[in-house]
């Protein structure tokens, strides 16, 4: 297949479009995976995948959400795969158990986390997987409804819900915090 120069020019315009995006998919690739080799390692492959795809996106719609419909169905596919093999902890080959391990897992992910406070960090990676996702989407990465429900694969209603629950599970546990940083007063009934 010969390649036009028109398809040059689109494929040049579409790259430009993406990798602009690059941070955002890291941030949001981070918080899903929590480790910052896994996190680099969805973001290659969704660029990789995108790449690949490129000409079923059209140019100039909305191309943060589709990037970050392609990274989060990356996420789900392997985090499938590894629930499916799953070893049970202390399998008796090594001796080691997954917990026994030393070091720091991610000491970049630390870095950026330390943008947000450790608190909310902490009460963030907490949530369940669908809340934090939709709450990471749409009060991190600042995305619409219709473009979380586009990502997740969901209807808009569900979002919500997702957001409403996830954000009230955030409240309870930072209610503490959030006296101790005098953001409310202490006594007040949530």
């Amino acid at each position: 297949m010969e390649i036009t120069t028109s398809d040059a020019t689109e494929r040049a315009r579409f790259e430009a479009e993406a990798l602009v995006h690059l941070d955002a998919m890291y941030s949001f690739a981070l918080k899903l995976a929590r480790v910052r080799d896994d996190a680099e390692d969805l973001v290659s492959d969704t660029v990789l995948r995108a790449f690949e795809r490129w000409e079923q996106y059209r140019l100039g719609t909305n191309i943060r959400a589709w990037l970050f419909t392609i990274l989060y169905h990356v996420f789900v596919s392997r985090k499938r795969r590894i629930d499916a093999r799953e070893v049970p902890e202390g399998n008796g080959e090594s001796g080691w158990a997954v917990q026994d391990l030393v070091g720091e897992a991610d000491p970049e992910g630390r870095f950026y986390d330390s943008f947000l406070d450790n608190e909310i960090v902490r009460a963030i990676d907490a949530l369940p997987e669908e809340y934090r996702a939709a709450v990471v989407l749409s009060d991190i990465q600042e995305m619409r409804y219709a473009e979380i429900a586009q990502i997740l694969a969901i209807p808009e209603g569900t979002v919500k819900s997702r957001l409403f629950r996830g954000r009230r599970l955030l409240q309870r546990t930072l209610r503490g915090y959030a006296e101790d940083m005098g953001y409310i007063k202490g006594g007040v009934a949530a």
